[in-house]
């Protein structure tokens, strides 16, 4: 943990004062929202967070050679865009918690929530509008609209046990991955980048963003309630079969078929226990350390750990079309915060 806090530390303090310059613009939009959108907008702007999708875009930008008043109005924008999927992911999962505090549904209820999440959307791309360029709102388009997607996706797959590792990384990159490859991409572009340039940091956040969702789903499993900030396991119980569960179920399956076991996929143990738990939405039947023992005894940590490793090696060999900048450098230094972090 001490190697994430001193990278966490260098990564910042090169975009300390115009992150602090990004949470002064959000503030702003936030106190001129009438009183319902103003109070749910600050609840969950007091709870914290890494402000990491701001931050990635501040240091492409500087890495692309701009820095000024455009990257700190788009990193308040893509804060809210974040800001906002947090709180619509909350009420169609039915969260109770977001970061160690009561979700905005738990305190204001799913309408009222819905709707201030709407509302940072709509006054996301109103301030996107200021830069008046077709290629920002272009990319800002996009990503909101895979973000939707990605969401209206995953909703058709819960509850099913046979997701498959491409299906789950495209989840992951709709509903995770899109937003980083978009701040980096944003970056290159405020910076008049070359197109190569522009893809190359495209490529390094979209594989910064699958590293960090799969370090996400790791930790479903293996940090404790008090770090993770909600309960673990609560991707299952909420009918979502991430990649560590589905390592540990191949895993299992082709363990079984070596011992010639004909009907080892419909007979697994595993699989029966992730069914029940699936049916249930609950630990009823099943408790979270039975799935918890079949996703380490299987090795699937290890497999879901060396895939995010290989994503941040990705990453970071997207940069090569940088030159060698102080930016750069913390560039490289975010997807090992990522694969380091514990909450």
């Amino acid at each position: 943990m001490a190697f994430a806090v001193q990278l966490a530390k260098g990564i910042f303090d090169l975009v300390r004062d115009d992150l602090a310059l990004v949470e002064c613009e959000i503030a702003a939009q936030n106190s001129a929202a009438i009183e319902p959108v103003c109070e749910i907008s600050s609840y969950l702007r007091e709870g914290g967070g890494k402000r990491l999708r701001p931050a990635l875009l501040l240091l492409a930008a500087g890495a692309s050679g701009y820095r000024g008043e455009s990257a700190i109005r788009l990193g308040a924008v893509v804060e809210m865009i974040h800001s906002a999927t947090l709180i619509h992911d909350d009420v169609i999962d039915g969260a109770d918690t977001r970061r160690g505090r009561p979700s905005a549904n738990a305190r204001w209820g799913n309408h009222m929530s819905v709707l201030a999440g709407d509302w940072l959307y709509m006054q996301s791309f109103e301030m996107a509008l200021q830069e008046r360029n077709f290629a920002v709102l272009d990319i800002l388009i996009d990503l909101t609209q895979n973000m939707v997607e990605g969401e209206l996706l995953q909703l058709t797959r819960l509850g099913q046990i046979d997701l498959n590792e491409a299906e789950a990384t495209e989840l992951a990159y709709r509903k995770t991955a899109c937003l980083f490859s978009g701040c980096a991409r944003l970056g290159a572009v405020l910076g008049k980048q070359p197109k190569e340039i522009e893809d190359g940091l495209a490529d390094y956040g979209r594989n910064a963003g699958l590293a960090f969702q799969l370090v996400d789903d790791l930790l479903d499993f293996t940090a404790s309630p008090e770090k993770l900030g909600k309960p673990v396991l609560s991707d299952l119980k909420e009918g979502k079969v991430t990649l560590p569960l589905i390592f540990a179920l191949e895993a299992q399956t082709l363990a079984a078929a070596s011992d010639g076991n004909g009907q080892a996929h419909a007979n697994s143990e595993g699989r029966r226990l992730v069914e029940k738990v699936l049916e249930e939405r609950d630990f009823r039947t099943v408790r979270a350390e039975q799935i918890a023992k079949l996703v380490r005894e299987t090795g699937a940590l290890e497999r879901a750990t060396k895939l995010a490793k290989e994503y941040v090696q990705r990453s970071k060999a997207s940069l090569e079309v940088l030159p060698d900048t102080e930016y750069r450098r913390a560039l490289l230094a975010v997807p090992d915060f990522i694969l380091d972090r514990e909450n």
